[in-house]
């Protein structure tokens, strides 16, 4: 009784000042677009990719916005031996503490994707990196994870539905692989790929405060009523899918973060595992080769956003939003994690 009533209190410390979020940005079809920046240049994680700019974007179909949803997609019609056209996107604005609402439909996956929705703050990784959905292949459940300099690392006395597969958050962390960074992950088939498109999608909630970063999905049929209603109170949700907190100062290693949306292919995790992947392994020699050669197989490697709403919690007076002065893709060598530069990783190093 007493653990439990302890390690209550300890949820209840991380969510303080919480109950008071208001609606600070919202990326709504309307204006979703205008609100990014297009990235066009070399893919930092060396994926098989051209990302065009927003006119090539919206000239080959490759984005569109509706009344209610925003789509964005990769080429799925041509053999492309240069890389397959996709996007990726950054959020003019950065935060500071707050609260990310995105509610999403469908999301990339298959052989050759690497699809990811995340945030990252400049100098890289000196600001930190939240990687809120990530994974490649048929991957079936999320793994979440945060990149940051040295002395950060999470604890596992947490309440949080998923498991720690790394505790360092470190990306040059002794004993882990490179860019390996703290990560969580869920065994719930329903939080990507696949099975989370089968049930249209749901939302994904990602609280930052100074004490932890927690993140909570909720299926279509499972959405709060306050997040229905734009009046997100956290500490309602229950546990969390992950919480990062522990022996770590997270306010001088996550800041000014950005939001991204991007959809690579191969590159450092997916090229490197494609041997080991049983189903997409045998279907061509290299991950390249799949992606030049199939346009057919991403039909179905797009995200549908049906929102994304920012809210910030006024009782934590040192919010922060502003609009960087730096490039936002920066010096950024998106990793996942696990992956070293140097060799595949084997599939039971995954934890997935």
């Amino acid at each position: 009784m007493f653990s439990s009533s302890l390690a209550f209190c300890f949820m209840c410390l991380a969510h303080l000042g919480t109950g008071r979020y208001t609606l600070i940005d919202d990326y709504n079809p309307d204006n979703f677009f205008s609100k990014f920046t297009f990235f066009t240049g070399h893919d930092p994680t060396n994926g098989f990719v051209d990302y065009v700019d927003q006119p090539t974007a919206n000239r080959t179909g490759l984005i569109e916005s509706t009344s209610s949803s925003v789509y964005m997609g990769v080429d799925h019609t041509n053999v492309t031996p240069n890389g397959r056209p996709s996007v990726r996107i950054t959020s003019n604005k950065s935060y500071n503490h707050g609260l990310i609402v995105l509610d999403l439909e469908h999301m990339p996956y298959g052989c050759g994707t690497w699809p990811a929705f995340w945030t990252v703050g400049p100098n890289w990784p000196n600001n930190g990196e939240i990687d809120i959905i990530e994974g490649v292949h048929d991957q079936t459940t999320n793994l979440m994870t945060l990149h940051t300099n040295d002395n950060c690392s999470i604890t596992n006395d947490n309440m949080f539905t998923g498991s720690i597969s790394t505790t360092n958050c470190f990306v040059n962390a002794p004993g882990q692989s490179n860019n390996a960074g703290c990560s969580i992950h869920t065994t719930n088939m329903q939080t990507y790929g696949a099975g989370f498109d089968d049930i249209t999608g749901g939302v994904y909630a990602t609280e930052w405060t100074s004490r932890a970063i927690s993140i909570w999905f909720f299926p279509r049929n499972a959405i709060p009523v306050d997040i229905r209603n734009g009046r997100p109170n956290p500490q309602r949700w229950g546990e969390p899918v992950s919480q990062f907190q522990g022996a770590c100062d997270l306010d001088s290693h996550i800041k000014d973060q950005q939001i991204v949306f991007d959809n690579t292919f191969c590159g450092d995790w997916a090229g490197n595992v494609w041997t080991s992947d049983a189903l997409c392994g045998p279907q061509a020699a290299t991950c390249n080769d799949f992606v030049a050669n199939n346009p057919n197989a991403f039909t179905g490697a797009y995200w549908t956003i049906n929102s994304l709403r920012v809210y910030q919690d006024q009782a934590q007076r040192n919010v922060h939003v502003g609009y960087p002065g730096h490039a936002p893709w920066g010096v950024d060598p998106h990793l996942p994690p696990w992956i070293s530069r140097l060799a595949p990783i084997p599939p039971s190093s995954t934890g997935i």
